[in-house]
């Protein structure tokens, strides 16, 4: 079971927080694990978060970038040999958890134990167990509304459900979002209806842009996700026809998506700040690359955007 793969990990980071800049805590039996709300956290912090939201199905480093090309000198790299259920099933930040006054985007592989999204319904991803580990993107810790809707729609007891919090704003978190790079590709391509079953490998690598002022949330999303749209490289091995490659391949990069081009605060403002608002197909890579096992061509489409990410990142 993923969860229960997952919460050997967890319980690694909430035995020794204090290495790692971060608190561990217990509320109505839920173990926390603080990574950036009342703790400065930090970059092993955020690599932790990631490889949690992944189910513990991917490697994720801090790789050196050249500034010339990203506006920053460090990144975010993801590999994983399991694309599927490690970002779509697990990363993919499909549960907004709303209870009373708190609000967090959540993702890891308690989503597999709710099984109320499209995309796991789709692709027939789900499991019953008896603990869950999730990753919240909140600038507070969970209430106690919301730890009780995240036990009962995940189906276990509170004692059962391990979480990991971290903001935008910190720098674990700004690790846990960018590495979403090859999250986004396959998401994308779900959505252009590719059959993502024939991915067989993957990596990408994305900026890791400067933290955003603290509680400045759009600044925070607004930065990591320029990071992405703007900054991101995926490469994918897959086994599939070249015309159902053909056909996507100029689709799934972020350029595709008429919001593209300017800095995603921008974007944003322009939806009033609503999240959901914003086209959902301008969540992809800047630049996508498929290595066809089938034929052996490559396909690729998309480019960086310099000009963008250092307007983002003020540098």
């Amino acid at each position: 079971m993923i969860n229960q793969q997952a919460a050997r990990r967890f319980q690694l980071v909430f035995q020794s927080p204090e290495y790692l800049g971060c608190v561990s805590s217990e509320h109505d039996g839920v173990q926390i694990f603080d990574a950036g709300v009342d703790c400065p956290g930090g970059l092993e912090a955020g690599l932790s978060l990631a490889r949690l939201c992944m189910g513990d199905l991917a490697d994720v480093q801090i790789v050196p970038l050249d500034a010339s090309e990203y506006g920053v000198n460090q990144g975010v790299w993801v590999r994983t040999d399991q694309p599927i259920m490690s970002c779509l099933g697990c990363q993919y930040a499909g549960w907004p958890v709303k209870a009373d006054d708190f609000f967090a985007m959540g993702s890891g592989p308690m989503r597999l134990a709710r099984g109320r999204e499209e995309v796991l319904e789709s692709l027939k991803l789900s499991e019953r167990v008896s603990e869950v580990v999730g990753v919240l993107e909140t600038e507070v810790l969970p209430n106690e509304a919301a730890l009780s809707k995240i036990a009962n729609d995940c189906r276990v007891e509170l004692s059962g459900v391990r979480l990991a919090v971290a903001p935008a704003t910190s720098i674990a978190g700004s690790v846990q979002v960018v590495a979403r790079s090859v999250e986004t590709a396959l998401h994308k391509l779900h959505e252009l209806h590719f059959d993502v079953g024939t991915i067989v490998s993957s990596t990408g690598v994305a900026p890791l842009p400067p933290p955003a002022k603290r509680g400045d949330f759009v600044q925070g999303i607004g930065r990591t996700n320029d990071a992405m749209l703007y900054g991101a490289t995926v490469t994918l091995w897959v086994d599939h026809d070249d015309d159902a490659i053909e056909d996507v391949i100029e689709r799934v990069p972020a350029g595709s998506s008429p919001d593209y081009g300017q800095p995603f605060a921008k974007i944003f403002k322009g939806y009033n700040y609503d999240f959901y608002q914003v086209d959902p197909l301008l969540f992809s890579p800047a630049r996508v690359t498929i290595h066809n096992l089938r034929s052996g061509k490559t396909f690729d489409s998309g480019e960086l955007q310099l000009s963008v990410l250092r307007e983002s990142f003020s540098v």
